[in-house]
């Protein structure tokens, strides 16, 4: 059985690419996978699979064609919030594999929000006509029940993504904390200098080693430069590519300060302290699951000082996921393997 699967691949973000990583893992072995992306080459190269251009229409139209199942890939793919044209670029092409005759799997899904009319219709139409539908979170849940569309609920996928240890990052100075900011607008330049500030003392205090992680180079790199040169000699930027090593930085981290969801289900994974910066409703829902602290970054203080302290209590008196809990959500998250066992049977 050939498989085609399509996401936000191919585009350096760590959480997408981490996602395929992880969809790849569960994918049952008598399914070969088939990967749109942004980059082919690149991953073909990373994953050894076969990959063609999301966006040229001949060979997507081929690769469907040439396939039995077609699977979107975990995510907030159908959201009208950051684009209203990305719903309805995968609203389309799941809607092209359902009049194909395709088994289609919506896998890993966070929904929303959906805003507009139009884009509610589609997501309701195509997530009506899946062969199996699995979301990370209960606001997804929520809105399926609603439309009285059968789904799994089970925590995002990357929880049980396998991590690989980081070479070299034993030799760094410890104890280490990491942090991962992104560019987005209610990160402005005044609550990054807040930020930055909140950072420095807090290393002084502390006496750790700051990590600074870009999920994605083209929007996380230049804020990791900004902040850098206010830590010299106590941080690195660390720049990696595989999802798996990704993970594998937060076995070697006492505690991380992130934005980006799947910094922080990484990061909780791997036993670390966390403390979240939300910019999106994922990140909200996930703080909410985890009783974890952090700020909306629309109500984060305006006092350094206080931002700095705050994370000093957590660093101190934290308390990381248990081991138990950990497993847990692990065991919860391989149930989107089975569903795409039953759902790409073979029978």
């Amino acid at each position: 059985m050939r498989a085609l699967l399509s996401g936000y691949y191919g585009k350096g973000n760590g959480g997408d690419e981490a996602l395929l990583a992880t969809l790849l893992q569960m994918l049952p072995p008598h399914v070969t996978p088939v990967v749109l992306s942004g980059n082919p080459e690149e991953t073909q190269r990373c994953y050894g699979v076969e990959s063609y251009n999301r966006m040229a229409f001949l060979p997507v139209l081929q690769s469907l064609r040439s396939c039995d199942a077609f699977i979107w890939g975990g995510g907030s793919l159908i959201q009208d919030v950051t684009s209203t044209i990305s719903p309805f670029y995968y609203g389309g092409l799941m809607a092209l594999a359902q009049v194909m005759g395709l088994k289609t799997v919506a896998w890993g899904q966070g929904i929303g929000p959906l805003r507009r009319s139009p884009t509610r219709i589609l997501a309701k139409r195509t997530f009506g006509g899946c062969t199996k539908v699995s979301v990370r979170d209960r606001a997804s849940a929520a809105l399926l029940a609603d439309w009285g569309i059968p789904f799994l609920l089970a925590p995002d996928p990357v929880w049980a993504l396998e991590s690989k240890p980081v070479p070299g990052l034993w030799d760094l100075p410890a104890p280490r904390v990491a942090v991962i900011l992104r560019s987005h607008p209610q990160l402005t330049p005044t609550r990054l200098a807040n930020l930055t500030r909140a950072l420095v003392d807090f290393q002084k205090a502390t006496q750790t080693f700051i990590l600074l992680l870009p999920f994605q180079k083209s929007e996380d790199l230049s804020i990791a430069e900004a902040i850098q040169p206010q830590l010299k000699d106590v941080s690195k930027i660390l720049c990696l590519e595989d999802p798996q090593l990704l993970k594998g930085v937060f076995r070697g981290v006492e505690m991380a300060i992130g934005m980006r969801l799947h910094s922080l289900i990484m990061a909780a994974a791997e036993g670390c302290r966390c403390f979240a910066l939300s910019y999106d409703p994922k990140v909200n829902r996930l703080m909410e699951d985890l009783a974890m602290p952090g700020w909306d970054l629309a109500n984060l203080p305006d006092d350094a000082n206080l931002i700095s302290t705050t994370w000093m209590e957590h660093y101190a008196n934290g308390e990381p996921l248990s081991p138990e809990q950990i497993q847990s959500l692990v065991d919860r998250a391989l149930m989107h393997r089975e569903l795409l066992k039953e759902a790409l049977s073979l029978s």
